[in-house]
Protein backbone atom coordinates (compact mmCIF):
# COMPACT_ATOMS: atom_id res chain seq x y z
CA UNK A 1 0.00 0.00 0.00
CA UNK A 2 1.18 3.69 -0.79
CA UNK A 3 2.18 5.72 1.84
CA UNK A 4 2.22 9.46 2.59
CA UNK A 5 6.38 9.00 1.79
CA UNK A 6 4.75 8.17 -1.91
CA UNK A 7 2.48 11.22 -2.46
CA UNK A 8 3.07 13.93 -5.00
CA UNK A 9 5.92 16.19 -4.25
CA UNK A 10 4.40 18.88 -1.78
CA UNK A 11 1.27 17.36 -0.84
CA UNK A 12 0.75 15.13 2.06
CA UNK A 13 -0.38 11.94 2.21
CA UNK A 14 -2.54 9.65 4.35
CA UNK A 15 -4.79 5.87 4.02
CA UNK A 16 -8.05 4.88 4.36
CA UNK A 17 -9.41 1.57 4.44
CA UNK A 18 -6.40 0.05 1.67
CA UNK A 19 -7.51 3.23 -0.44
CA UNK A 20 -4.80 5.88 -1.23
CA UNK A 21 -5.89 9.61 0.20
CA UNK A 22 -3.96 12.72 -0.56
CA UNK A 23 -4.23 15.69 1.29
CA UNK A 24 -4.29 18.84 -0.30
CA UNK A 25 -5.43 22.18 0.03
CA UNK A 26 -8.80 23.39 -1.54
CA UNK A 27 -8.71 24.83 -4.74
CA UNK A 28 -9.56 28.54 -5.28
CA UNK A 29 -9.93 29.63 -9.32
CA UNK A 30 -8.48 33.07 -9.50
CA UNK A 31 -8.61 34.82 -13.24
CA UNK A 32 -6.38 37.19 -14.19
CA UNK A 33 -7.43 40.45 -12.95
CA UNK A 34 -7.08 42.79 -16.38
CA UNK A 35 -5.99 42.20 -20.16
CA UNK A 36 -3.39 44.53 -19.00
CA UNK A 37 -0.12 42.77 -18.22
CA UNK A 38 1.10 45.31 -16.17
CA UNK A 39 -1.65 45.90 -13.69
CA UNK A 40 -2.08 42.10 -13.33
CA UNK A 41 1.29 41.76 -12.81
CA UNK A 42 0.87 44.04 -9.95
CA UNK A 43 -2.39 43.30 -8.46
CA UNK A 44 -2.11 39.53 -9.00
CA UNK A 45 0.34 38.70 -6.03
CA UNK A 46 -2.06 39.82 -3.50
CA UNK A 47 -4.87 37.75 -4.55
CA UNK A 48 -2.54 35.04 -4.52
CA UNK A 49 -0.63 35.28 -0.94
CA UNK A 50 -4.42 36.09 0.56
CA UNK A 51 -5.70 32.38 -0.59
CA UNK A 52 -2.31 30.79 0.49
CA UNK A 53 -2.30 32.60 4.09
CA UNK A 54 -5.72 31.49 4.50
CA UNK A 55 -5.44 27.93 4.10
CA UNK A 56 -6.25 27.34 -0.32
CA UNK A 57 -4.49 26.81 -2.96
CA UNK A 58 -4.55 29.51 -5.55
CA UNK A 59 -5.32 28.51 -9.38
CA UNK A 60 -4.64 30.98 -11.33
CA UNK A 61 -6.99 31.32 -14.85
CA UNK A 62 -5.71 32.80 -17.92
CA UNK A 63 -7.97 35.43 -19.97
CA UNK A 64 -6.13 33.52 -23.14
CA UNK A 65 -7.94 30.23 -22.15
CA UNK A 66 -9.99 28.85 -24.63
CA UNK A 67 -13.80 28.53 -23.12
CA UNK A 68 -13.03 24.68 -22.83
CA UNK A 69 -9.59 25.19 -21.28
CA UNK A 70 -11.18 27.87 -18.62
CA UNK A 71 -14.00 25.03 -17.85
CA UNK A 72 -12.03 22.43 -17.28
CA UNK A 73 -9.49 24.36 -14.98
CA UNK A 74 -12.86 25.71 -12.97
CA UNK A 75 -13.79 22.12 -12.68
CA UNK A 76 -10.89 20.43 -10.76
CA UNK A 77 -11.69 24.14 -7.84
CA UNK A 78 -13.53 24.36 -4.89
CA UNK A 79 -14.21 27.53 -5.41
CA UNK A 80 -13.96 31.24 -6.65
CA UNK A 81 -12.40 34.47 -6.04
CA UNK A 82 -13.10 37.37 -8.95
CA UNK A 83 -10.23 40.32 -7.72
CA UNK A 84 -10.60 43.80 -8.94
CA UNK A 85 -9.98 45.70 -12.38
CA UNK A 86 -9.17 48.89 -13.86
CA UNK A 87 -11.99 48.06 -16.42
CA UNK A 88 -15.72 48.41 -16.36
CA UNK A 89 -18.61 46.80 -16.67
CA UNK A 90 -20.23 47.10 -20.45
CA UNK A 91 -22.94 48.93 -19.50
CA UNK A 92 -25.00 47.87 -22.08
CA UNK A 93 -25.29 44.63 -20.27
CA UNK A 94 -27.53 46.24 -17.64
CA UNK A 95 -29.79 48.18 -20.04
CA UNK A 96 -27.60 51.43 -20.17
CA UNK A 97 -25.50 53.73 -22.22
CA UNK A 98 -22.04 54.31 -21.15
CA UNK A 99 -21.58 57.27 -18.56
CA UNK A 100 -18.43 60.00 -19.57
CA UNK A 101 -16.03 58.22 -16.68
CA UNK A 102 -16.93 54.78 -17.53
CA UNK A 103 -13.98 52.71 -18.41
CA UNK A 104 -13.50 50.48 -21.41
CA UNK A 105 -14.46 47.00 -20.87
CA UNK A 106 -12.59 44.28 -20.83
CA UNK A 107 -14.57 41.70 -23.14
CA UNK A 108 -11.70 38.90 -21.97
CA UNK A 109 -11.99 38.82 -18.16
CA UNK A 110 -15.69 39.11 -18.47
CA UNK A 111 -15.80 35.78 -20.51
CA UNK A 112 -13.66 34.40 -17.74
CA UNK A 113 -16.12 35.40 -15.24
CA UNK A 114 -18.93 33.94 -17.07
CA UNK A 115 -17.48 30.54 -17.07
CA UNK A 116 -17.34 30.80 -13.74
CA UNK A 117 -19.69 32.07 -12.35
CA UNK A 118 -21.56 29.71 -14.70
CA UNK A 119 -19.81 26.82 -12.95
CA UNK A 120 -19.87 27.72 -9.42
CA UNK A 121 -23.71 28.20 -9.41
CA UNK A 122 -24.38 25.65 -11.51
CA UNK A 123 -22.36 23.59 -8.29
CA UNK A 124 -22.99 25.37 -5.76
CA UNK A 125 -19.15 26.40 -5.22
CA UNK A 126 -18.74 29.50 -2.84
CA UNK A 127 -17.73 32.90 -4.53
CA UNK A 128 -15.70 35.81 -3.16
CA UNK A 129 -15.85 38.65 -5.35
CA UNK A 130 -14.11 41.86 -4.65
CA UNK A 131 -14.42 45.66 -6.28
CA UNK A 132 -15.01 44.93 -9.92
CA UNK A 133 -15.50 41.19 -9.21
CA UNK A 134 -18.20 42.29 -7.09
CA UNK A 135 -19.87 44.27 -9.90
CA UNK A 136 -19.58 41.31 -12.43
CA UNK A 137 -21.29 39.13 -10.12
CA UNK A 138 -24.11 41.89 -9.70
CA UNK A 139 -24.60 42.40 -13.61
CA UNK A 140 -23.93 38.78 -14.28
CA UNK A 141 -26.71 37.96 -11.72
CA UNK A 142 -29.31 40.83 -13.67
CA UNK A 143 -28.84 43.98 -11.45
CA UNK A 144 -27.29 47.11 -12.60
CA UNK A 145 -24.73 49.50 -11.66
CA UNK A 146 -23.43 53.27 -10.50
CA UNK A 147 -21.61 54.42 -13.49
CA UNK A 148 -20.21 56.96 -11.69
CA UNK A 149 -20.46 57.95 -8.10
CA UNK A 150 -21.15 61.45 -7.08
CA UNK A 151 -20.79 61.78 -3.16
CA UNK A 152 -19.01 63.82 -0.65
CA UNK A 153 -17.59 60.25 0.60
CA UNK A 154 -14.28 59.69 -1.54
CA UNK A 155 -14.32 56.41 -2.54
CA UNK A 156 -11.33 56.35 -5.00
CA UNK A 157 -7.50 57.37 -5.27
CA UNK A 158 -7.52 61.41 -6.30
CA UNK A 159 -6.85 61.58 -10.24
CA UNK A 160 -2.70 61.91 -10.34
CA UNK A 161 -2.10 61.08 -6.73
CA UNK A 162 0.75 58.00 -6.04
CA UNK A 163 -0.48 54.66 -5.60
CA UNK A 164 0.26 55.01 -2.21
CA UNK A 165 -2.36 57.06 -0.96
CA UNK A 166 -4.77 54.85 0.87
CA UNK A 167 -8.64 55.96 0.92
CA UNK A 168 -10.46 54.81 3.52
CA UNK A 169 -14.35 55.06 5.04
CA UNK A 170 -16.48 53.54 7.35
CA UNK A 171 -19.50 50.80 5.99
CA UNK A 172 -22.47 49.77 8.23
CA UNK A 173 -22.96 46.04 8.31
CA UNK A 174 -26.47 44.48 8.55
CA UNK A 175 -26.77 42.82 11.86
CA UNK A 176 -27.35 39.31 11.46
CA UNK A 177 -25.77 38.88 8.00
CA UNK A 178 -23.05 36.37 7.64
CA UNK A 179 -20.61 39.15 7.04
CA UNK A 180 -21.38 41.01 10.52
CA UNK A 181 -20.44 37.20 11.94
CA UNK A 182 -16.47 37.67 10.26
CA UNK A 183 -16.95 41.74 11.10
CA UNK A 184 -17.61 40.82 14.60
CA UNK A 185 -18.95 44.34 14.38
CA UNK A 186 -21.75 46.73 12.93
CA UNK A 187 -19.47 49.55 11.95
CA UNK A 188 -15.94 48.40 10.20
CA UNK A 189 -13.12 50.95 8.78
CA UNK A 190 -12.90 50.17 4.77
CA UNK A 191 -9.89 50.25 1.99
CA UNK A 192 -11.87 52.72 -0.72
CA UNK A 193 -10.71 52.25 -4.55
CA UNK A 194 -13.48 51.85 -7.22
CA UNK A 195 -15.80 54.47 -8.71
CA UNK A 196 -18.59 52.42 -9.17
CA UNK A 197 -20.90 50.51 -6.76
CA UNK A 198 -23.96 48.34 -7.14
CA UNK A 199 -27.18 50.05 -8.15
CA UNK A 200 -30.10 47.34 -8.11
CA UNK A 201 -28.58 44.20 -6.69
CA UNK A 202 -29.17 41.13 -8.67
CA UNK A 203 -31.25 37.65 -8.16
CA UNK A 204 -30.80 36.59 -4.78
CA UNK A 205 -27.93 39.12 -3.75
CA UNK A 206 -28.83 40.94 -0.73
CA UNK A 207 -27.11 44.16 0.83
CA UNK A 208 -25.42 43.76 4.02
CA UNK A 209 -23.23 46.67 4.09
CA UNK A 210 -23.65 50.36 2.93
CA UNK A 211 -21.45 53.51 3.09
CA UNK A 212 -23.55 55.39 5.91
CA UNK A 213 -22.71 58.61 4.79
CA UNK A 214 -24.04 58.31 1.31
CA UNK A 215 -25.35 54.56 1.34
CA UNK A 216 -23.28 53.61 -1.32
CA UNK A 217 -23.56 49.53 -1.04
CA UNK A 218 -20.47 48.05 -0.12
CA UNK A 219 -21.11 43.92 0.60
CA UNK A 220 -23.86 41.82 -0.87
CA UNK A 221 -24.53 38.51 -0.09
CA UNK A 222 -25.99 35.54 -1.30
CA UNK A 223 -29.53 34.37 -0.29
CA UNK A 224 -29.39 30.98 -1.28
CA UNK A 225 -29.11 28.29 0.97
CA UNK A 226 -26.16 26.01 1.10
CA UNK A 227 -24.67 28.43 -0.85
CA UNK A 228 -22.07 30.68 0.12
CA UNK A 229 -21.81 34.16 -1.76
CA UNK A 230 -20.08 37.54 -0.51
CA UNK A 231 -19.20 40.21 -2.84
CA UNK A 232 -17.38 43.20 -1.46
CA UNK A 233 -16.73 46.72 -2.63
CA UNK A 234 -13.36 47.39 -0.62
CA UNK A 235 -10.25 45.20 -0.78
CA UNK A 236 -9.70 42.65 1.52
CA UNK A 237 -6.54 41.13 -0.14
CA UNK A 238 -4.71 44.28 0.17
CA UNK A 239 -4.78 44.30 4.23
CA UNK A 240 -4.42 40.68 4.64
CA UNK A 241 -1.18 40.68 6.88
CA UNK A 242 -2.26 43.21 8.91
CA UNK A 243 -6.24 43.25 9.30
CA UNK A 244 -8.05 40.56 11.05
CA UNK A 245 -11.55 41.02 9.46
CA UNK A 246 -9.82 40.52 5.87
CA UNK A 247 -7.91 37.54 7.27
CA UNK A 248 -11.35 36.20 8.01
CA UNK A 249 -13.27 36.30 5.00
CA UNK A 250 -10.39 34.93 3.06
CA UNK A 251 -10.60 31.83 6.02
CA UNK A 252 -14.27 31.72 5.44
CA UNK A 253 -13.78 31.35 1.65
CA UNK A 254 -11.50 28.52 2.27
CA UNK A 255 -13.53 27.04 5.18
CA UNK A 256 -16.93 26.93 2.93
CA UNK A 257 -14.27 25.31 -0.31
CA UNK A 258 -13.43 23.04 2.01
CA UNK A 259 -17.22 21.76 2.82
CA UNK A 260 -18.05 21.94 -0.63
CA UNK A 261 -15.41 19.35 -1.48
CA UNK A 262 -16.74 17.02 0.99
CA UNK A 263 -20.20 17.68 0.16
CA UNK A 264 -19.41 16.43 -3.41
CA UNK A 265 -17.63 13.97 -2.06
CA UNK A 266 -20.54 12.22 -0.31
CA UNK A 267 -22.81 12.40 -3.22
CA UNK A 268 -19.87 11.13 -5.72
CA UNK A 269 -17.70 8.26 -4.12
CA UNK A 270 -16.01 7.82 -7.38
CA UNK A 271 -14.73 12.04 -6.66
CA UNK A 272 -12.89 10.90 -3.21
CA UNK A 273 -9.45 10.71 -4.69
CA UNK A 274 -8.08 13.79 -2.85
CA UNK A 275 -8.76 14.49 0.58
CA UNK A 276 -9.30 17.91 1.88
CA UNK A 277 -8.27 18.39 5.41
Amino acid sequence: MQNAEDAPPGVGGGQRLGVIIYRMKPRIAIPVPNSDPEYSTRALPDYVRSINGAGGEPVVIALNLTNAEAVQLAKSCDGILLPGSPADIDPQKYGETPHARTAAPDAARDNIDELLLQDAHNMRKPILSICYGTQSLNVWRGGALIQHIESAVQHSRTPGAPRSEVIEHAAQVEPGSGLAALTGEERITVNSSHHQALATPGDALRVVARSPADQIIEAVEGTVAGHWVLGVQWHPERTFEKNEVSRRIFEKLIAEARAFHRRLAQRSPDFENVRID
